[in-house]
Formats: structure tokens, C-alpha cells, sequence
């Protein structure tokens, strides 16, 4: 993937979840489709881990030369936070204020700042990782949720107001 469709991605993400939460209540973005599925604030939550997880690791890699990085799996981070238990709309505008920020620093990069790398351990046999395989593991990661939110959304929406 180039680095225009990652920055292009990430930058469109927010959007996308405002227009599929748009009028939804708080009881609706806490509600489940089904008992097998996440709610949206659930969805919100493991985007905010994985950004934490992933797009810090980039962060890391930008600010260290060549670290070596623990692999951590997001969604037991996850647990670590308090990002279930807080209202969607204050979730979502934290979302906002990291993706805003890690753009910043992704949309200022030279090319060869992408290729800045970490080795990461604790995974089995250490790996080479660069900013561009974090900036793009985010990206790619979040698609199926952005689309896991619209089909959530579309389902509570029917569901009475509070």
C-alpha cells in the first residue's frame, strides 16, 4: 500500500464512524446487534487500543534509533484501559485528538522516515518492523471495523431511543 492510501485511510476514519453514529443515543451505541457481537462503543474501544498499540509503536520508532519493542497484542492492552466504560462521545473525541495527531507527525515524514525500523520481540523470532508496516497495520486493521460500525449502527438503530 503506498504512503497515500495509509494517510488517506487514517485520515478518513473519523468521518466515516461520525456519519454511521450520527443520532444514534447513548443507550443505542452501548447496545449490542447481537450477544456474539460488540456494540459500537466496544468497536471504538479496540480501535482506540490498536491505535494506541500500533500507531505508538510508529511513534517510537520516529522518536528512538532502531528500538527493540515488546509485541503487545491490542486487545489484551485493551483491558489494561478504561475504554469500555467511558461515553462514546468523549471515547470518540480522544480517538479524534491521537489519529489528529499521529497524522501530524506521519503527514510531515520524508520518505525515508517511513523505512525507520524497531526490532520487536516477544513474539516468537524477533521482527524487523518499519513506521510504514505500523502506519499501514492500522489503516488496513480498521477497515472491517469502520464497516463492523455501519452494520452496527444500521442494526440498533431500530431499536428505541433513550
Amino acid at each position: 500500500m503506498r504512503i497515500e492510501d495509509v494517510l488517506a485511510l487514517l485520515t478518513g476514519a473519523p468521518e466515516r464512524i461520525a456519519v454511521a453514529v450520527e443520532g444514534l443515543s447513548p443507550t443505542q451505541l452501548q447496545d449490542r446487534a447481537s450477544s456474539d457481537e460488540w456494540s459500537v462503543n466496544e468497536i471504538l474501544a479496540h480501535l482506540r487500543a490498536c491505535a494506541d498499540v500500533r500507531g505508538g509503536a510508529a511513534l517510537t520508532i520516529l522518536a528512538e534509533d532502531h528500538p527493540t519493542l515488546r509485541a503487545t497484542d491490542p486487545r489484551t492492552y485493551m483491558e489494561t484501559t478504561d475504554y469500555l466504560l467511558l461515553d462514546f462521545r468523549q471515547s470518540f473525541a480522544a480517538f479524534i485528538r491521537q489519529r489528529e495527531a499521529l497524522l501530524k507527525v506521519l503527514g510531515a515524514l520524508s520518505r525515508k522516515s517511513w523505512e525507520r525500523s524497531a526490532t520487536v520481540v516477544g513474539a516468537g523470532k524477533p521482527l524487523e518492523r518499519n513506521v510504514l508496516f505500523y502506519a499501514q497495520w492500522v489503516a488496513e486493521h480498521e477497515r472491517p471495523h469502520l464497516k463492523q460500525i455501519q452494520r452496527t449502527a444500521a442494526a440498533v438503530r431500530t431499536s428505541p431511543p433513550d
